[in-house]
């Protein structure tokens, strides 16, 4: 049999995958994430996802992009008023992330100072979450799709007052182009291989967005320590 030599194709992170793998994938290096009206008030009418968990996959969103260093940008809807301050796990653990204020706009892409923000950028691919879904996140999506960027929304790190609501607007974002996901799809998309230095950092983040892995990682290092502890010693 012939020997066949692997040819590969490095992506920016200097990681070799097989040629053609990922290209149907997010790009990290033209990807922005934009967590919008992540805010105490908010959060009070969320129902089609338990806030708790909403909160955990956000919070997991942020510690990704200090991870890999993707610009984010933050906005709140009159944070003084009953919408309520922005949740503050996000810029705790994305401490370079960008905040924009706004005037009132219901829509964050009415908004002149937050295109501005996205656009320096110089990045094409938005990764989206908010509260609400049908709103916060569906208004911008719908605009940014219309100006030519690639726009996915992060259905379970965002919540709307329905299941209802939630379903007609993940259908309107299929009509338009927006491609609905989850944050666990996100980590994943974006993670690529475990075949990376900061593989350990990554694990943790599935912890958040899955609970149960944590319990999964922690067993298995159990086991590996009880191996270890029954391995005869050596005498030389």
């Amino acid at each position: 049999m012939a020997n066949v030599e692997a040819s590969t194709n490095p992506i920016r992170d200097g990681i070799e995958h097989a040629p053609g793998g990922g290209k149907a994938l997010i790009n990290p290096a033209d990807t922005v994430l934009l967590l919008l009206d992540h805010q105490a008030g908010l959060f009070q009418v969320v129902k089609d996802i338990e806030v708790a968990q909403l909160r955990a996959n956000v919070t997991a969103l942020a510690k990704l992009a200090a991870l890999m260093k993707l610009p984010l940008i933050t906005t709140a809807s009159v944070p003084e008023g009953p919408n309520g301050p922005l949740m503050p796990e996000i810029h705790e653990n994305a401490p370079h992330a960008v905040h924009v204020p706004r005037r009132g706009e219901v829509n964050a892409w009415d908004n002149a100072l937050f295109v501005k923000a996205v656009e320096q950028t110089g990045r094409k691919t938005l990764i989206m979450a908010g509260v609400w879904t049908s709103v916060c996140v569906m208004f911008p999506a719908l605009d940014a799709k219309a100006a030519g960027y690639n726009v996915y929304a992060v259905i379970d790190a965002s919540g709307d007052p329905s299941e209802m609501a939630s379903r007609t607007t993940v259908a309107r974002f299929s009509q338009a182009g927006v491609v609905p996901t989850s944050a666990n799809a996100v980590l994943c998309e974006l993670q690529r291989t475990w075949n990376r230095s900061d593989a350990a950092d990554f694990a943790k983040l599935y912890g958040l967005v899955a609970p149960n892995y944590t319990a999964v990682a922690e067993s298995y290092q159990k086991a590996q320590e009880v191996v270890r502890e029954k391995e005869p010693v050596t005498v030389r």
